[in-house]
């Protein structure tokens, strides 16, 4: 498969048009980077990513993993989750937008591994990050992109890979990151229901 924009735009639009997370991710995309910047958000808003990354699969992921990692997740106390939050925001800031240190902050958290983790970053700067999940993922394997298989539990350098990846389609097809992930979700939807 080759990433055309035209592609990427076309997916990108029956995922707007036929996914029913999309309203509320794109009012949040509108919304929460900045109150993530200015530690303008409440308990709500950073549990909200945490549920997004789990209930955006409409039921195909398993039940008890996701409810167990909304419960672990619960009982953060609020001052660690802003602290966390204040830390990765920091090192995604700056000039060299260190995701490793962001998910390292992250994953500090209870009920936060390295995908949700990438959940919260592409909330913090959606022009800049993306999220990182097995259907996006196979994706791009599966398209020759990248060279291994999803691994079992992804790394921050996992991450960058991918990141580097979604970044080079971004830049070639002139489409933004947000778009490229609701272009992957959908090649992905495409892809196992055949």
């Amino acid at each position: 498969m080759e990433f055309t924009r035209d592609l990427v735009r076309s997916e990108a639009a029956d995922y707007r048009a036929e996914n029913p997370f999309y309203p509320v991710e794109q009012e949040q995309l509108e919304t929460l980077p900045q109150a993530f910047e200015t530690a303008a958000f409440g308990w709500r808003d950073a549990a909200w990513v945490v549920r997004w990354y789990y209930r955006r699969f409409l039921g195909t992921y398993p039940d008890a993993e996701r409810r167990a990692a909304e419960e672990r997740f619960q009982e953060n106390e609020f001052d660690a989750v802003r602290a966390a939050i204040a830390d990765a925001v920091d090192a995604t800031a700056g000039p060299e937008r260190d995701a490793t240190a962001a998910i390292d902050a992250l994953t500090a958290l209870d009920g936060v591994d390295v995908p949700v983790a990438t959940g919260f970053l592409m909330f913090f700067a959606p022009q800049e990050f993306v999220v990182l999940g097995p259907r996006e993922w196979t994706v791009l394997y599966d398209a020759g992109e990248l060279a291994k298989p999803y691994p079992t539990a992804p790394t921050a350098s996992d991450y960058e890979t991918y990141l580097d990846r979604c970044r080079s389609i971004a830049t070639t097809t002139d489409c933004e990151l947000w778009m490229i992930h609701r272009a992957l979700w959908r090649l992905s939807a495409a892809t196992t229901d055949q």
